[in-house]
């Protein structure tokens, strides 16, 4: 590994995991499940437990769900730390967006692998519509997918044919 390896930023996956697992700990010795406690006016926490993927996809499978979005998770961990190693030191943006995707990925896992079940207990809402509960990882994913996103159309790495030399 040479000094500018994008690896460097694994450190940003580590703070991720930590403070998910840290917060789902505490979330889940404090909180009573499925009572919500108030913060603000649009923000409760609320202890639940989604067995499925984002937005309680595939919840009410019969437990296979439990493997294969642990498989998908370790397979996609593997390909995004390949990625972050060919990346060049110029792409930080994309680096830091990566170690964000990972850390999530890596920190709903180890709950999966624990409980079966991902732990989420920030509760957003408006009157009665109330988003899906989610956690410190699934925010990490969204986060790191929104930086790869604004990376990807402000700063595009391709170059126009023939401008070669012309820059």
């Amino acid at each position: 590994m040479t000094t500018h390896s994008m690896l460097r930023w694994l450190w940003l996956s580590a703070v991720v995991i930590v403070l998910d697992q840290a917060t789902k700990y505490l979330a889940s010795g404090l909180l009573d499940y499925g009572v919500p406690v108030p913060v603000l006016p649009f923000f409760n926490l609320t202890l639940a437990h989604n067995p499925g993927a984002a937005f309680s996809f595939l919840a009410e499978a019969s437990g296979w769900q439990r493997w294969f979005f642990i498989g998908i998770a370790l397979v996609v961990s593997v390909l995004i730390v390949g990625w972050m190693k060919r990346l060049s030191p110029r792409e930080n943006w994309l680096a830091a967006a990566l170690a964000l995707i990972l850390g999530g990925a890596i920190g709903n896992v180890i709950d999966r692998v624990m409980y079966g079940y991902v732990v989420d207990f920030i509760d957003l809402y408006y009157g009665a519509w109330h988003w899906p509960a989610f956690n410190i990882a699934d925010s990490a994913i969204t986060v790191g997918v929104a930086i790869m996103l604004i990376d990807s159309l402000l700063f595009s790495r391709e170059t126009t044919p023939g401008a070669v030399g012309k820059e």
